[in-house]
């Protein structure tokens, strides 16, 4: 692969950095400031920054295909996603913010023409929010055939019953649609086949969200973790995704791309981190010297410079094959950097809280909200333990079979 990003990434790249350092982290305060207003809301300054964005032609840049984004690949998205991840509210700005870019490679790639009109394209716009909900309080979750939401059908319609919770992105007042797995043939032999994935609009009768779930205490306003039950509801049998016994396979279709873009951005909050924890440590005068002269500071910054090196080249190298031979194919490659990224996220940022004292655990940095999101991405798509159960398992057969 090239080490090097072409002519036409370099120049979005540049044209990103600008817009980010010009228009986005001088209204990072805001942003926070106008969000106390209204939790569940959009502060009227991010509304103002996507307008700029669509603007200047940073939109929807996650999309690999011509017809609904702006056909670039895995590898060249990848430096533009660190990019917006150093700000966590920032992927939103250019309408790249997870759960929406999932649901819309779903709607892209498995939905019907109907599906496609009805609510990709309000998606692709940025005129409303979506969530994807699939976690299950009363179950191991990790293992997808575990789920026990209900999808009945009744004549035209499909009838659901189930009990969700940390359902990302549920909770903002714009989310207007969930894409929600349940089973609808539980007693089917092949348990890869008993699920399905089907649209519900929030606003169906029996949908009913019984409260925001924190994480290490945090909201995650506007979007949130909202825990959700699913009493009867009702929707036509046409907002049924693909088909019966198709989502499993919707799911892991959708949580490939998924899985790296979350990579993507934690490199761009650990690079962010680190960079934090280089001035503080140049400006901060301890014992008399500057922090910087001690040698457990020095190491603590080039261990992490490595390590976000490692983390950024695996990644590319895992987007790189993505593109030249499918999600499918590059499986190894992703949960290897599934497992690595959030782990080295985790390091780093600690790393800088510590060098920043008690002001690193406060509200004046975003170190504290950085740490929370890398920590709960070693959960999201998927927990360490069953990418590492899985790669042990794929990576054993292929060199037993003579295949490394």
């Amino acid at each position: 692969m090239e080490f090097e990003y072409s002519p036409k990434v370099q120049a979005l790249l540049e044209r990103l950095k600008s817009f980010m350092a010009e228009e986005v982290l001088p209204v990072e305060a805001l942003y926070y400031e106008q969000l106390q207003q209204d939790r569940w809301g959009e502060p009227p300054v991010m509304e103002t920054l996507k307008q700029k964005a669509r603007d200047a032609g940073l939109w929807n840049l996650f999309m690999p295909g011509d017809e609904f984004g702006a056909g670039l690949s895995n590898l060249e998205y990848a430096p533009l996603a660190e990019q917006m991840g150093r700000v966590l509210f920032s992927s939103e700005v250019f309408n790249c913010s997870a759960p929406d870019t999932g649901n819309m490679e779903v709607l892209a790639q498995y939905g019907s023409p109907e599906q496609q009109k009805r609510w990709l394209q309000p998606l692709l716009k940025g005129e409303i929010r979506s969530a994807f909900a699939m976690t299950e309080p009363k179950v191991a979750s990790s293992d997808a055939t575990n789920i026990e939401t209900s999808i009945v059908r009744d004549g035209d319609e499909y009838v659901i019953n189930g009990h969700k919770f940390y359902i990302s992105g549920a909770l903002n007042r714009r989310c207007e649609i969930l894409i929600v797995m349940g089973k609808t043939a539980p007693d089917s032999q092949d348990r890869y086949r008993q699920q399905s994935q089907i649209l519900v609009p929030m606003n169906t009768p029996g949908v009913k969200v019984i409260r925001p779930m924190t994480v290490f205490g945090y909201d995650d306003a506007p979007e949130g973790h909202a825990e959700i039950v699913f009493d009867d509801v009702r929707v036509p049998a046409e907002n049924l995704i693909l088909g019966e016994g198709r989502g499993f396979e919707i799911a892991q279709g959708r949580l490939g791309p998924g899985r790296i873009h979350h990579c993507m951005r934690l490199i761009g909050q650990a690079q962010r981190a680190l960079e934090m924890m280089s001035i503080r440590a140049e400006q901060r005068v301890v014992f008399g010297r500057p922090m910087i002269k001690q040698g457990s500071v020095r190491e603590d910054i080039a261990r992490s410079a490595c390590e976000i090196e490692q983390a950024r080249l695996l990644t590319l190298k895992a987007a790189d094959q993505m593109d030249r031979h499918g999600n499918k194919a590059a499986r190894d490659l992703i949960a290897m950097i599934k497992i690595v990224a959030p782990q080295m996220a985790c390091n780093v940022i600690d790393r800088a809280i510590q060098i920043h004292g008690a002001a690193g655990l406060g509200q004046d940095f975003t170190l504290a909200s950085a740490y929370a999101y890398a920590r709960t991405i070693r959960l999201a798509d998927g927990p360490d333990q069953v990418h590492m159960m899985q790669l042990g398992r794929n990576l054993a057969a292929a060199y037993a079979a003579g295949e490394g």
